[in-house]
Protein backbone atom coordinates (compact mmCIF):
# COMPACT_ATOMS: atom_id res chain seq x y z
CA UNK A 1 0.00 0.00 0.00
CA UNK A 2 1.51 3.31 -1.13
CA UNK A 3 0.96 6.50 0.84
CA UNK A 4 0.45 9.70 -1.19
CA UNK A 5 0.85 12.98 0.72
CA UNK A 6 0.08 16.05 -1.41
CA UNK A 7 0.95 19.47 -0.01
CA UNK A 8 -1.79 21.39 -1.83
CA UNK A 9 -5.27 20.90 -3.20
CA UNK A 10 -3.92 21.03 -6.75
CA UNK A 11 -1.43 18.27 -5.94
CA UNK A 12 -4.22 16.22 -4.38
CA UNK A 13 -6.36 16.50 -7.51
CA UNK A 14 -3.39 15.58 -9.70
CA UNK A 15 -2.66 12.54 -7.53
CA UNK A 16 -6.29 11.42 -7.67
CA UNK A 17 -6.30 11.81 -11.44
CA UNK A 18 -3.13 9.70 -11.72
CA UNK A 19 -4.35 7.10 -9.20
CA UNK A 20 -8.17 6.97 -9.44
CA UNK A 21 -8.34 4.02 -7.02
CA UNK A 22 -6.55 6.00 -4.28
CA UNK A 23 -8.66 6.18 -1.10
CA UNK A 24 -8.70 9.63 0.53
CA UNK A 25 -7.87 9.77 4.23
CA UNK A 26 -8.28 12.84 6.47
CA UNK A 27 -9.78 11.98 9.85
CA UNK A 28 -9.29 8.29 9.13
CA UNK A 29 -12.07 7.30 11.53
CA UNK A 30 -13.69 4.94 8.97
CA UNK A 31 -10.93 3.77 6.65
CA UNK A 32 -8.44 2.99 9.44
CA UNK A 33 -10.96 0.68 11.12
CA UNK A 34 -11.37 -1.23 7.87
CA UNK A 35 -7.61 -1.44 7.37
CA UNK A 36 -6.93 -2.48 10.97
CA UNK A 37 -9.43 -5.33 10.70
CA UNK A 38 -8.06 -6.26 7.29
CA UNK A 39 -11.44 -5.64 5.65
CA UNK A 40 -9.86 -3.38 3.08
CA UNK A 41 -6.40 -3.03 1.61
CA UNK A 42 -6.32 -0.17 -0.91
CA UNK A 43 -3.42 0.12 -3.31
CA UNK A 44 -3.01 3.82 -2.51
CA UNK A 45 -3.95 6.03 0.45
CA UNK A 46 -4.30 9.72 -0.36
CA UNK A 47 -3.54 11.75 2.77
CA UNK A 48 -5.41 15.09 2.75
CA UNK A 49 -4.30 16.32 6.16
CA UNK A 50 -1.94 18.96 4.73
CA UNK A 51 -4.74 20.59 2.72
CA UNK A 52 -5.68 23.58 4.85
CA UNK A 53 -8.67 24.71 2.78
CA UNK A 54 -10.50 21.47 3.65
CA UNK A 55 -10.49 22.53 7.32
CA UNK A 56 -11.91 25.99 6.69
CA UNK A 57 -15.50 27.21 6.88
CA UNK A 58 -17.21 30.45 5.97
CA UNK A 59 -20.58 31.83 7.01
CA UNK A 60 -22.09 33.91 4.23
CA UNK A 61 -25.32 35.88 4.05
CA UNK A 62 -27.39 32.85 3.08
CA UNK A 63 -25.13 29.79 3.17
CA UNK A 64 -22.41 28.10 5.15
CA UNK A 65 -19.44 26.81 3.19
CA UNK A 66 -18.08 23.86 5.14
CA UNK A 67 -14.74 22.31 4.22
CA UNK A 68 -14.84 18.54 3.91
CA UNK A 69 -12.39 18.04 6.79
CA UNK A 70 -13.86 20.50 9.31
CA UNK A 71 -14.04 18.39 12.50
CA UNK A 72 -17.38 17.71 14.15
CA UNK A 73 -16.10 19.48 17.25
CA UNK A 74 -15.73 22.72 15.29
CA UNK A 75 -19.27 22.38 13.92
CA UNK A 76 -20.60 21.92 17.45
CA UNK A 77 -18.68 24.87 18.84
CA UNK A 78 -18.97 27.38 16.00
CA UNK A 79 -22.00 26.62 13.82
CA UNK A 80 -24.72 25.70 16.29
CA UNK A 81 -26.86 28.71 15.27
CA UNK A 82 -26.37 28.45 11.51
CA UNK A 83 -26.51 24.63 11.26
CA UNK A 84 -28.43 23.42 14.35
CA UNK A 85 -29.40 20.04 12.92
CA UNK A 86 -25.84 19.20 11.88
CA UNK A 87 -24.52 20.45 15.24
CA UNK A 88 -26.92 18.11 17.05
CA UNK A 89 -25.84 15.24 14.81
CA UNK A 90 -22.19 16.06 15.52
CA UNK A 91 -22.85 15.66 19.24
CA UNK A 92 -23.84 12.03 18.66
CA UNK A 93 -20.68 11.06 16.77
CA UNK A 94 -18.67 8.48 18.71
CA UNK A 95 -16.26 9.99 21.28
CA UNK A 96 -14.54 13.38 21.75
CA UNK A 97 -11.38 11.98 20.17
CA UNK A 98 -13.23 10.94 17.01
CA UNK A 99 -15.23 14.17 16.90
CA UNK A 100 -11.88 16.00 16.91
CA UNK A 101 -10.72 14.03 13.86
CA UNK A 102 -13.76 13.11 11.80
CA UNK A 103 -15.65 15.42 9.46
CA UNK A 104 -18.65 15.52 7.17
CA UNK A 105 -16.53 14.79 4.09
CA UNK A 106 -15.63 11.39 5.51
CA UNK A 107 -19.28 10.54 6.13
CA UNK A 108 -20.13 11.54 2.57
CA UNK A 109 -17.19 9.68 1.07
CA UNK A 110 -18.00 6.48 2.92
CA UNK A 111 -21.72 6.92 2.19
CA UNK A 112 -22.71 4.44 4.87
CA UNK A 113 -26.47 4.57 5.53
CA UNK A 114 -25.58 4.76 9.24
CA UNK A 115 -23.43 7.91 8.90
CA UNK A 116 -24.52 10.41 11.54
CA UNK A 117 -24.36 13.52 9.34
CA UNK A 118 -26.59 12.28 6.51
CA UNK A 119 -30.09 12.87 7.98
CA UNK A 120 -29.19 16.43 8.99
CA UNK A 121 -27.71 17.20 5.56
CA UNK A 122 -30.79 15.79 3.81
CA UNK A 123 -33.16 17.77 6.03
CA UNK A 124 -31.17 20.96 5.46
CA UNK A 125 -31.00 20.47 1.68
CA UNK A 126 -27.20 20.58 1.38
CA UNK A 127 -25.12 20.57 -1.80
CA UNK A 128 -21.79 18.78 -2.14
CA UNK A 129 -19.04 20.50 -4.12
CA UNK A 130 -16.66 18.01 -5.73
CA UNK A 131 -13.65 18.70 -7.89
CA UNK A 132 -11.16 17.03 -10.19
CA UNK A 133 -8.53 18.25 -12.62
CA UNK A 134 -11.42 18.49 -15.09
CA UNK A 135 -13.24 21.08 -13.00
CA UNK A 136 -15.79 21.32 -10.19
CA UNK A 137 -19.49 20.55 -9.90
CA UNK A 138 -22.25 20.71 -7.30
CA UNK A 139 -24.24 17.59 -6.41
CA UNK A 140 -27.56 18.07 -4.56
CA UNK A 141 -27.58 15.92 -1.44
CA UNK A 142 -30.66 14.05 -2.72
CA UNK A 143 -28.61 12.82 -5.70
CA UNK A 144 -25.41 12.06 -3.83
CA UNK A 145 -26.23 8.61 -2.41
CA UNK A 146 -26.45 6.05 -5.21
CA UNK A 147 -26.41 2.71 -3.34
CA UNK A 148 -25.15 0.89 -0.28
CA UNK A 149 -21.90 2.70 0.57
CA UNK A 150 -21.83 4.20 -2.93
CA UNK A 151 -21.97 7.84 -3.96
CA UNK A 152 -22.07 9.98 -7.08
CA UNK A 153 -18.34 10.76 -7.15
CA UNK A 154 -16.40 9.99 -10.31
CA UNK A 155 -13.14 8.04 -9.80
CA UNK A 156 -10.97 11.15 -10.20
CA UNK A 157 -13.09 13.44 -7.98
CA UNK A 158 -12.59 14.55 -4.38
CA UNK A 159 -15.09 16.16 -2.01
CA UNK A 160 -14.08 19.75 -1.45
CA UNK A 161 -16.88 21.59 0.33
CA UNK A 162 -20.40 21.11 1.62
CA UNK A 163 -22.72 24.07 1.08
CA UNK A 164 -25.66 24.34 3.48
CA UNK A 165 -28.26 27.07 3.65
CA UNK A 166 -28.29 28.80 7.03
CA UNK A 167 -31.21 27.61 9.13
CA UNK A 168 -34.26 29.83 8.76
CA UNK A 169 -36.25 27.75 11.22
CA UNK A 170 -35.89 25.09 13.93
CA UNK A 171 -34.06 21.85 13.21
CA UNK A 172 -33.79 18.62 15.18
CA UNK A 173 -31.86 15.37 15.07
CA UNK A 174 -31.83 12.17 17.11
CA UNK A 175 -30.65 8.63 16.77
CA UNK A 176 -31.28 5.30 18.48
CA UNK A 177 -28.33 3.31 19.78
CA UNK A 178 -27.42 0.90 22.51
CA UNK A 179 -25.55 3.61 24.44
CA UNK A 180 -24.70 7.30 24.22
CA UNK A 181 -21.13 7.06 22.89
CA UNK A 182 -19.11 4.98 20.43
CA UNK A 183 -22.22 3.48 18.88
CA UNK A 184 -23.40 2.98 15.30
CA UNK A 185 -26.95 4.19 14.86
CA UNK A 186 -29.69 1.58 14.89
CA UNK A 187 -31.63 4.30 13.09
CA UNK A 188 -31.57 8.09 12.97
CA UNK A 189 -33.89 10.91 11.97
CA UNK A 190 -33.50 14.59 11.15
CA UNK A 191 -36.15 17.26 10.65
CA UNK A 192 -35.89 20.86 9.48
CA UNK A 193 -38.60 23.51 9.24
CA UNK A 194 -38.07 26.02 6.43
CA UNK A 195 -40.51 28.88 7.17
CA UNK A 196 -39.22 31.03 4.30
CA UNK A 197 -40.49 28.48 1.78
CA UNK A 198 -43.13 27.05 4.14
CA UNK A 199 -41.76 23.56 3.70
CA UNK A 200 -40.50 20.73 5.88
CA UNK A 201 -37.65 18.38 5.03
CA UNK A 202 -36.67 15.10 6.64
CA UNK A 203 -33.69 12.76 6.69
CA UNK A 204 -33.60 9.10 7.70
CA UNK A 205 -30.42 7.16 8.45
CA UNK A 206 -29.67 3.47 9.00
CA UNK A 207 -33.17 2.41 7.96
CA UNK A 208 -32.75 1.89 4.20
CA UNK A 209 -29.95 0.93 1.79
CA UNK A 210 -29.04 4.63 1.55
CA UNK A 211 -29.84 7.72 3.61
CA UNK A 212 -33.28 8.87 2.44
CA UNK A 213 -35.99 11.49 2.86
CA UNK A 214 -39.58 10.67 3.77
CA UNK A 215 -40.95 12.58 0.79
CA UNK A 216 -44.55 11.42 1.08
CA UNK A 217 -44.56 12.46 4.74
CA UNK A 218 -43.11 15.84 3.80
CA UNK A 219 -45.76 16.40 1.13
CA UNK A 220 -48.54 15.48 3.55
CA UNK A 221 -47.26 17.77 6.29
CA UNK A 222 -46.55 20.65 3.90
CA UNK A 223 -50.14 20.46 2.64
CA UNK A 224 -51.62 20.11 6.13
CA UNK A 225 -49.69 23.08 7.50
CA UNK A 226 -50.65 25.25 4.52
CA UNK A 227 -54.31 24.26 4.44
CA UNK A 228 -54.69 24.80 8.17
CA UNK A 229 -52.88 28.15 8.12
CA UNK A 230 -50.48 26.82 10.76
CA UNK A 231 -47.51 28.86 9.57
CA UNK A 232 -49.46 32.06 10.24
CA UNK A 233 -51.78 31.31 13.13
CA UNK A 234 -49.28 29.41 15.28
CA UNK A 235 -51.80 26.77 16.30
CA UNK A 236 -50.60 23.56 17.91
CA UNK A 237 -50.36 20.78 15.35
CA UNK A 238 -53.19 18.35 15.96
CA UNK A 239 -52.40 14.81 17.17
CA UNK A 240 -53.98 13.33 14.04
CA UNK A 241 -51.62 15.30 11.76
CA UNK A 242 -48.62 14.37 13.91
CA UNK A 243 -49.60 10.70 13.86
CA UNK A 244 -50.12 10.63 10.11
CA UNK A 245 -46.76 12.32 9.57
CA UNK A 246 -45.05 9.81 11.87
CA UNK A 247 -46.74 6.86 10.18
CA UNK A 248 -45.65 8.09 6.74
CA UNK A 249 -42.07 8.57 7.95
CA UNK A 250 -42.11 5.03 9.36
CA UNK A 251 -43.49 3.74 6.07
CA UNK A 252 -40.72 5.45 4.10
CA UNK A 253 -38.10 3.33 5.84
CA UNK A 254 -36.87 0.18 4.14
CA UNK A 255 -34.70 -1.40 6.83
CA UNK A 256 -33.21 -4.84 7.39
CA UNK A 257 -32.81 -7.15 10.35
CA UNK A 258 -29.25 -7.21 11.66
CA UNK A 259 -27.32 -7.57 14.91
CA UNK A 260 -28.20 -4.00 15.94
CA UNK A 261 -31.97 -4.22 15.51
CA UNK A 262 -34.88 -5.65 13.58
CA UNK A 263 -36.57 -4.01 10.64
CA UNK A 264 -39.82 -3.80 12.61
CA UNK A 265 -38.10 -1.99 15.48
CA UNK A 266 -36.36 0.44 13.13
CA UNK A 267 -39.64 1.42 11.46
CA UNK A 268 -41.27 1.91 14.85
CA UNK A 269 -38.36 4.01 16.13
CA UNK A 270 -38.33 6.21 13.03
CA UNK A 271 -42.00 6.99 13.58
CA UNK A 272 -41.44 7.85 17.24
CA UNK A 273 -38.53 10.15 16.43
CA UNK A 274 -40.50 11.85 13.65
CA UNK A 275 -43.47 12.57 15.93
CA UNK A 276 -41.30 13.86 18.76
CA UNK A 277 -39.15 16.05 16.52
CA UNK A 278 -42.22 17.54 14.88
CA UNK A 279 -43.48 18.51 18.33
CA UNK A 280 -40.13 19.96 19.40
CA UNK A 281 -39.50 21.96 16.23
CA UNK A 282 -43.05 23.28 16.05
CA UNK A 283 -42.93 24.47 19.66
CA UNK A 284 -39.68 26.28 18.84
CA UNK A 285 -41.31 27.87 15.81
CA UNK A 286 -44.39 28.93 17.76
CA UNK A 287 -42.19 30.47 20.44
CA UNK A 288 -40.04 32.38 17.98
CA UNK A 289 -42.56 35.15 17.36
CA UNK A 290 -42.56 34.53 13.60
CA UNK A 291 -46.16 33.31 13.66
CA UNK A 292 -47.28 36.69 15.02
CA UNK A 293 -45.56 38.45 12.12
CA UNK A 294 -47.33 36.18 9.66
CA UNK A 295 -50.71 36.71 11.29
CA UNK A 296 -50.41 40.51 11.45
Amino acid sequence: MDFLRPASWEEALAAKAEHPTAVPIAGGTDIMVEINFDHRRPEYLLDLNRIELLREWEVGEENVRLGASVPYTQIMENLRTELPGLALASHTVASPQIRNRGGVGGNLGTASPAGDAHPALLAAGAEVEVESVRGSRFIPIDEFYTGVKRNALQPDELIKTVHVKKADGPQQYSKVGTRNAMVIAVCAFGLALHPETRTVRTGIGSAAPTPIRAKEAEAFLNAALEEGGFWDNGKIITPSIAKQFADLCSGAANPIDDVRGTAKYRRHAVGIMARRQLGWTWEQYRGSGRTLEGAA
